[in-house]
């Protein structure tokens, strides 16, 4: 499989975090870079959480300079998300397993596969570089006594489907399937990979409750907007959330880590 042009690969054996090392990498990176560790010790997910990685498993960051202001490029998520999704397609062959959920997980069979974690330096006249860490639980799941109650349970992709991909191999095809999307974004914008990410989304059209730090808000899942907000119907109108955790059936944690 061809590397694509224009992007730096770095494997490490061994890292406390890859969207650390990204930060760390930031002064003397000359473009974007693709960072791989075969064992993370320190890895982190959103809010804080630890993201816990069994050896075999995929840990791993982008980082790159982005352009345009920051809501702009924080669809860069939506851009990562269907990049994993063709990646695991391309390692399984099964597209009708996989299915993403806003706003930053990739599910298997219903299952969390993998999470995407974005970290930026910048100031006020915008984002300097980008971070877009990616776990991926290739050859097992965690421990569930290490998952917070009432958490999506993780799933792996050699358990849910047979597949067994090395992690290097996993990168190949991810750093592919991210070249073509980022291509895309970069010459269209946002709209194609809206509509694209919607015709993936887990649960469309079905009711979920987002959590934000305040409040809970139930509704139907209509659609995602052109800022990447989850747009819900709920019994007082529609209601555009930029940032929750998401659950299903009332119950499970679906959120990103």
């Amino acid at each position: 499989m061809s590397w694509p042009a224009g992007y730096g690969r770095r494997v490490l054996a061994e890292v406390d975090s890859t969207n650390a090392e990204a930060m760390r990498l930031v002064p003397v990176l000359t473009g974007p870079e693709w960072i791989l560790a075969l064992r993370q010790t320190q890895g982190r997910g959103r809010r804080g959480r630890a993201w816990t990685d069994p050896q075999g498993n995929f840990a791993g960051t982008l980082v790159l300079r982005p352009d345009g202001p920051p809501d702009h490029v924080a669809l860069l998520s939506f851009v990562a998300a269907l990049s994993l999704y063709d990646a695991c397609v391309a390692a399984t062959g099964r597209p009708e397993v996989f299915a993403l959920k806003w706003p930053n997980d990739v599910l298997l069979n219903g299952g969390k596969l993998a999470g995407i974690l974005l970290e930026s330096t910048g100031g006020a006249g915008g984002v300097t570089h980008l971070a877009i860490g990616i776990g991926v639980n290739l050859r097992s799941a965690p421990d569930t006594a290490g998952v917070e109650a009432r958490a999506v349970r993780p799933v792996s992709l050699m358990t849910g489907t047979g597949a067994n991909v090395a992690p290097e191999e996993f990168l190949d095809l991810l750093a592919e399937a991210f070249a073509a999307w980022k291509a895309r974004f970069d010459a269209y914008g946002f709209a194609p990979i809206r509509e694209a990410w919607l015709a993936r989304a887990a649960r469309l059209g079905q009711e979920v409750t987002a959590r934000t730090m305040r409040q809970a808000i139930t509704g139907r899942f209509e659609t995602i907007d052109d800022r990447g907000n989850l747009v819900l119907v709920t019994a007082q109108g529609r209601v555009a959330i930029p940032a929750a955790e998401i659950f299903f059936d009332g119950g499970g944690d679906a959120s990103g880590d």
